[in-house]
């Protein structure tokens, strides 16, 4: 026991003492290791301008000479205190260390060994780009924490790339190409968090034994791995780089394909570099997925043989390298923005069949050398570019060329006769170019062309009856050029012909009455803007398949086709400007496809059909300048498409139907000059994307809607020439868009201007003309910049006229005929107030002191003997008042809506019609002038009739109906017909008072001494001025030669504001004018008697007119004999 207890004893003591001694030890080994890592460790310097200079000037004396004389100068310690200021050299902002040394294209030589990194710790840019240094990248650069640019490019540096470069985590720029280094790139680059930017270019680096260790880098924006020896697949890190613009991986040796996520990962690629890059495989159709890539290039590919680089954003020329790749068939580039004329490298793609070119900006001609070598070629597309220039004849070699697509270019000349060698061609398109000459005869030896586009060019000549031959064609379109002559009959042998275009040219004589019988396939017509006349063929539509129909502007005449109204495929329809007639009523049926309608200016008769109504579809309907008639059916308030609705200048009668305010679409709506009447209906100010309302020349009555204010898009409002009544809406002043016209004249309107109208900031007309308007024109109506035109003239308007604005320089003739209105316009100045002349001394006070009580006396003396006479003479006058208002019944009177005064004061104004007031006589009556209570002056002529009992009681209304209707005549050149009285056996008629004597020295001054007839004054009336100069050369002793009277056009001479009549409007002018003039002839006995122009006028006489109203000459009214 005692011994075991010892031996026990002495093992612990033995292992506390061995414990001990470890720790004592392993405390010895880390006293030793870390004495042995700080001298290992370099020791820390710290920056100083003495320790960089000297470490700067050190590397200096280390480079072979020469050195550039600036730096060899400025890099010495004895320029210590101006470090900052050496050359190539740039401190921090406290100006106290160095952060950049930029010696790019120094031409230096020399090494980096020499240079102690260490010294330069807050270096942030080093830029060596450009000279002659070698050796190797030393290691030591990984310890320059803070640079942020290395450019070591365009050296001659070799060895490996050291990978402590990825210690520099403050690094974004990173360039070493064009030297010698070799190896492999350093993994540990991949760590640079910050780096954008790296060039390994133009070296000799190798792949990676394993590429996996590479990942992506995030701010990585430019990657360049060109001109190497890498042989591996194509990196898998950069498909990580997904912020990647620019990736050029050409001059290699890669195998494998490209991988298809690099169109999906790299979709911000710009530039994109495969030229001799070794990789294999077609070029992905997913390229088009690198949509923002604006340069591509894929350099020498000869086995490459199709390549479809379409619809991307490439903005460069297009790269000669394309004419290595000689086995190409297939090229298409179309859609991208090249530019610069095709590469004459491209002569070497002897086998393509297939070249896209189009919808790009590419310039230049059309190289005969480039023609010539593509004999192989089926489809040759470069439309939509800027080729100039001519088609050299070698067009002819593309033997199996079947689709020739040059339009949109800027080609001339003349079209090339061996184009007509190319007999497999199927469609040719070279139009919207500048082509001029005939089309070469040989083109109609095409027989298997099935499209020929000619159209926008500057060709003229006919068209052959060889058209015939083109028994394949389905498309013809040569519109907009200089062709004239018929139509051959050969068009009705094209059997398979959809579209015929020949519109604006110069095309004369009928179309074949065969052409749509004969050709069933027909969709499409456009005869428009050229001189065709006669007859549309009868069958245009006889299969049903029209779809656009257009021959506006000839001179077409005749019915329209039947086989239009049940042409239900017909979408557009235009037939505007001819000589049709017949009646339409029954010429369209129910057209569902129906999208756009125009038969205006015509001849056409008829009633609208409530089936247009079905036409759903309808967006345009365009009737205007016919002779149609009745109602305007209300079923066009179906037409919920309806966007432009105009029925103007007809003869339409009755209300508007309300339910037209329903078509919310609508933006033009005319029903101008038409006999429509009733009130505008409210609904109209639902029309929220009106821009045009035109409802003028019409008969509507009542008020104008407040609603139309709710039209906020109006353009033009124009109500002139109706029958309305009431006050002008104050709404209108909230139609802030409107500009055109707000034309509201020749109505009943009363009231005062709506001051609201002046918030019409973009108005250019304003025209509220012969009116009853009254108070003044409001002041801030000069406020309106815009208004270039303003009438105010025939209202009852007064004060004084706005200064400033269109007010300017208005002229009198935009205010004449209103109450007290004056201003700044000559004729209309306001009357000054005279001053008391305040000159006069104390002897003229004096003086008029004595004389004006002795005048007062003397006058008031005079007045008591006045006053006594007047007393029995007013007494009288009384009695013969009273006696008159008691026999209301035995007075016949028709007065005018301004007649406000009544025949007992005319009695009295006039002291019952004695001679003093009398203030002219004639063969038919006495003129006296009445001044009225009122202050208002009229004249009364009283009519030499024995006694008007005598007149037949039918005649007598009939009369009386004429005067009713005359009171409400406003023209600016008629005295105004105030109304009518019969009394005691005598007639009264009621003017207003003209001074300055004579009706014709009125208007016209000494002209006025032209003797005032009925055909004078018809003809003023229809002229809007005097007649003296026409009546003067019709009278004249020389006369009219025929040739000036053929040339004189009636529509020439009348009033040119307002719009030409048509219609039986046209009819009845023709027939007043000539009438007119009949009662002006020179020779007395040559005119017809009064009588006979009554019994005309009241048989409501028409001339029927045998053409058209504009060509109507004065020499041909001229004949009147009755």
């Amino acid at each position: 026991m005692a011994t075991g207890s010892f031996v026990s004893n002495a093992a612990n003591t033995d292992i506390s003492y061995r414990l001990k001694h470890v720790k004592y030890e392993l405390w010895v080994h880390a006293l030793l290791f870390h004495i042995l890592l700080t001298f290992l460790h370099p020791s820390k310097i710290t920056a100083s301008p003495r320790t960089e200079a000297e470490a700067i000037v050190k590397w200096k004396n280390s480079l072979s000479p020469p050195l550039p004389p600036s730096l060899n100068s400025s890099w010495s310690l004895i320029n210590l205190a101006n470090l900052c200021n050496w050359d190539a050299i740039v401190c921090d902002n406290t100006n106290t260390t160095v952060s950049e040394i930029n010696l790019s294209g120094a031409n230096l030589t020399g090494t980096l060994t020499g240079l102690d990194f260490a010294s330069l710790p807050n270096l942030t840019q080093l830029n060596l780009n450009g000279n002659n240094f070698g050796g190797s990248i030393p290691s030591s650069i990984g310890n320059v924490s803070k640079l942020t640019f290395l450019d070591l490019g365009l050296n001659l540096f070799e060895d490996i790339l050291p990978y402590e470069l990825g210690q520099l985590r403050e690094l974004q720029y990173l360039s070493v190409n064009s030297n010698n280094l070799n190896g492999t790139i350093p993994y540990q680059l991949m760590n640079l968090p910050k780096v954008s930017y790296l060039d390994f270019g133009s070296n000799y680096f190798t792949s990676a034994p394993d590429w996996s260790k590479y990942s992506g880098m995030p701010s990585l924006t430019h990657l360049a791995l060109d001109l190497n020896s890498f042989t591996a697949e194509f990196p898998r890190f950069i498909l990580e780089c997904q912020n990647l613009t620019y990736l050029d991986i050409s001059q290699n040796q890669w195998n494998g394909t490209i991988p298809e996520s690099l169109y999906t990962n790299l979709a911000k690629l710009e530039y994109l570099n495969l030229t001799n890059c070794g990789l294999q495989g077609k070029l992905s159709p997913n390229l088009s997925m690198l949509s923002n890539l604006k340069e591509l290039r894929i350099g020498q590919l000869r086995e490459l043989r199709y390549l479809d680089l379409s619809n991307n954003v490439l903005n460069s020329t297009i790269p000669s390298e394309l004419g290595l790749c000689t086995n190409l068939t297939f090229l298409s580039l179309a859609m991208n923005r090249l530019t610069g004329p095709l590469p004459l490298s491209l002569a070497n793609l002897a086998k393509i069949s297939e070249l896209g070119l189009s919808d790009n900006s590419i310039s230049g001609q059309l190289p005969a050398s480039l023609i010539s070598n593509w004999t192989q070629l089926i489809s040759l597309q470069v439309q939509n570019n800027k080729f100039t220039g001519t088609i050299p004849p070698q067009i002819g070699l593309l033997k199996k060329i079947k689709f020739l697509y040059l339009y949109n270019n800027l080609f001339s000349g003349s079209i090339p006769v061996e184009i007509g060698n190319l007999k497999e061609m199927i469609e040719l398109d070279i139009s919207q170019n500048q082509f001029s000459g005939q089309i070469p005869s040989t083109l109609w030896n095409l027989t298997n062309i099935q499209v020929m586009n000619l159209f926008f060019n500057e060709l003229s000549g006919t068209i052959p009856v060889d058209i015939g031959n083109l028994t394949s064609l389905q498309i013809f379109d040569v519109n907009t050029n200089n062709l004239y002559g018929e139509l051959p009959e050969t068009i009705t042998q094209l059997t398979v012909l959809r579209n015929f275009s020949v519109f604006t040219n110069n095309f004369t004589g009928s179309i074949p009455r065969e052409f749509g019988k004969s050709n069933p396939a027909l969709t499409h017509i456009y005869f428009s803007n050229n001189s065709f006349s006669g007859e549309l063929p009868p069958d245009l539509c006889s299969d049903g398949n029209l779809v656009v129909l257009a021959v506006n502007n000839n001179s077409f005449s005749g019915p329209l086709p039947k086989s239009l109204r049940n042409c239900s495929s017909l979408t557009r329809v235009r037939l505007d400007d001819n000589h049709f007639t017949g009646n339409i009523t029954d010429a369209f049926g129910v057209l569902p496809n129906l999208v756009f309608v125009s038969l205006s200016r015509n001849q056409l008769v008829g009633e609208l059909s409530p089936e247009w109504g079905e036409c759903v579809n309808l967006t345009r309907l365009d009737m205007g300048s016919n002779k149609l008639s009745g109602k305007v059916p209300s079923e066009i308030s179906k037409l919920s498409q309806l966007r432009y609705l105009s029925l103007h200048s007809n003869e339409f009668t009755g209300n508007i139907p309300p339910e037209i305010g329903n078509l919310h679409q609508l933006y033009m709506f005319n029903l101008s000059s038409n006999h429509l009447s009733g009130d505008i209906p409210k609904s109209y100010g639902r029309l929220a994307q009106l821009n045009n309302l035109d409802l003028s020349n019409n008969n509507f009555g009542g008020n104008i809607p407040r609603d139309l204010g709710d039209c906020g898009r109006l353009l033009s409002l124009n109500l002139s020439h109706n029958n309305l009544s009431g006050e002008i809406p104050y709404e209108l002043g909230n139609l802030f868009s409107l500009q055109i016209m707000l034309d509201l004249s020749s109505n009943s309107l009363s009231g005062a201007l709506p001051q609201n109208l002046e918030k019409l900031a973009s108005l250019e007309i304003l025209n509220v003309s012969h009116n009853y308007l009254s108070g003044t024109i409001p002041q801030s109506f000069s406020s309106m910049l815009s208004l270039q035109s303003i009438d105010f003239s025939y209202n009852n308007l007064s004060g004084t006229i706005p200064t400033g604005g269109v007010f300017q320089t208005a002229t009198a003739g935009a205010f004449v005929r209103n109450n007290g209105l004056c201003g700044e316009v000559k004729g209309l100045t306001c009357r000054k107030v005279s001053s008391p002349d305040k000159s006069g001394g104390v002897n003229k006070k004096v003086l008029l002191g004595v004389i004006i009580p002795v005048c007062c006396l003397f006058i008031g003396m005079i007045g008591v003997g006045i006053l006594l006479c007047m007393r029995h003479a007013q007494k009288r006058l009384d009695e013969e008042s009273k006696s008159i208002e008691k026999s209301d019944q035995s007075i016949s009177t028709v007065w005018g809506r301004d007649g406000k005064f009544t025949f007992s004061d005319l009695l009295k104004a006039t002291d019952n019609f004695n001679d003093k007031y009398c203030i002219g006589k004639g063969g038919f009556g006495s003129v006296y002038k009445a001044q009225l209570l009122t202050g208002e002056v009229v004249a009364v002529k009283r009519l030499n009739i024995t006694d008007s009992d005598e007149i037949p009681a039918v005649n007598r209304q009939s009369f009386e109906n004429e005067i009713k209707s005359l009171t409400g005549v406003r023209h600016r050149n008629i005295i105004k017909l105030y109304g009518f009285c019969s009394w005691r056996g005598q007639m009264f008629l009621v003017y207003d008072h003209v001074e300055r004597g004579s009706l014709g020295k009125v208007l016209y001054g000494e002209e006025g001494k032209l003797k005032l007839s009925f055909g004078v004054v018809v003809l003023e009336i229809m002229m809007g001025k005097h007649p003296g100069e026409l009546l003067s050369r019709l009278s004249s002793n020389r006369g009219l030669s025929s040739m000036e009277e053929a040339e004189m056009l009636l529509k020439d001479v009348l009033d040119q504001r307002l719009p030409p009549p048509t219609g039986q409007l046209a009819e009845a002018v023709v027939f007043t004018v000539t009438i007119a003039l009949a009662c002006t002839r020179v020779v007395p006995e040559s005119r017809p008697i009064m009588r006979s122009v009554a019994q005309e006028l009241s048989a409501t006489t028409q001339a029927y007119l045998e053409e058209p109203f504009g060509m109507i000459t004065i020499g041909k009214l001229t004949g009147f004999h009755k």
